[in-house]
C-alpha cells in the first residue's frame, strides 16, 4: 500500500532512539487534532498522525458505524487491515522501527487501534487508548505477550458502557497483554488528568 492512501502528517523524532507516536483522532478530528497531545506525552518522539477516510455527516472517522456504539463489523475489518498495511508502508518510507511505535487513540481512533491489536497481534506493542471499547469479540486465539496498553476510561462516560471497557481489558489480558485500566472521574471528554496519567505511564 502507498502511504498516499491516507492523508497524514509525519514529523521526525528530534532525538535518536525515540519512539514513533501513531496518532488516531476521534470522530470529527483530523491529522492535526492530537499533535499537541502527542508532543506533550513524548516531546522528542516522531509523529505519524492520520485522518480517517470514512465520513459521517462530513466528519472523518476510521470506520463506519450503524448507530452510537454499534460498529459496521465488515467495514471495521477492511479498515483495520488497511491501517496495518499503511503502518508497515510508513515504517519503510519514513525509516522508523515498527517496534518503537506507540499508538495513541481517542474514541473512534482508540477503537480502531484496539481492533488493530486484536487482528494484527504484535504490530502495535504499546498503546494509550482514551475512551476505547471492545470493537468486536475475538474468535481466534491471540498472543499479545509483550504488549502494553493503558486504557483511560471515563467513569461517567454515557457513550461507552462500562462493561464494554472492561471487556476490552479482559480480551487483551486474556491474550497475554499487560493492561492498566485507569478510570477517570469524567465523561467522554479528555481532561488534563487523562494526559497526566498517560504521560506518567
Amino acid at each position: 500500500m502507498s502511504i498516499k492512501n491516507f492523508i497524514h502528517r509525519y514529523e521526525a523524532a528530534t532525538t535518536a532512539n525515540s519512539p514513533t507516536l501513531l496518532l488516531l483522532h476521534g470522530t470529527g478530528g483530523d491529522e492535526n487534532s492530537l499533535i499537541q497531545i502527542g508532543s506533550q506525552l513524548v516531546p522528542d518522539a516522531a509523529i505519524l498522525s492520520l485522518r480517517g477516510k470514512v465520513l459521517e455527516n462530513g466528519m472523518p472517522r476510521f470506520f463506519r458505524r450503524l448507530a452510537e456504539g454499534v460498529f459496521d463489523q465488515e467495514d471495521l475489518l477492511v479498515r483495520t487491515h488497511e491501517l496495518a498495511d499503511f503502518i508497515q508502508s510508513s515504517s519503510a518510507e519514513y525509516e522508523f522501527d515498527l517496534s518503537s511505535v506507540i499508538a495513541v487513540g481517542y474514541s473512534n481512533g482508540a477503537n480502531i487501534a484496539a481492533s488493530l491489536m486484536l487482528l494484527h497481534p504484535g504490530l502495535i506493542q504499546r498503546a494509550v487508548l482514551f475512551r476505547a471499547m471492545l470493537p468486536f469479540t475475538p474468535t481466534e486465539p491471540l498472543d499479545l505477550t509483550g504488549t502494553n496498553t493503558l486504557l483511560l476510561a471515563g467513569r461517567y462516560d454515557n457513550l461507552i458502557p462500562t462493561a464494554s471497557v472492561e471487556a476490552l481489558a479482559s480480551a487483551l489480558e486474556s491474550a497475554g497483554a499487560n493492561v492498566d485500566l485507569n478510570w477517570q472521574p469524567t465523561d467522554h471528554r479528555l481532561t488534563p488528568a487523562d494526559l497526566s496519567a498517560a504521560h506518567q505511564w
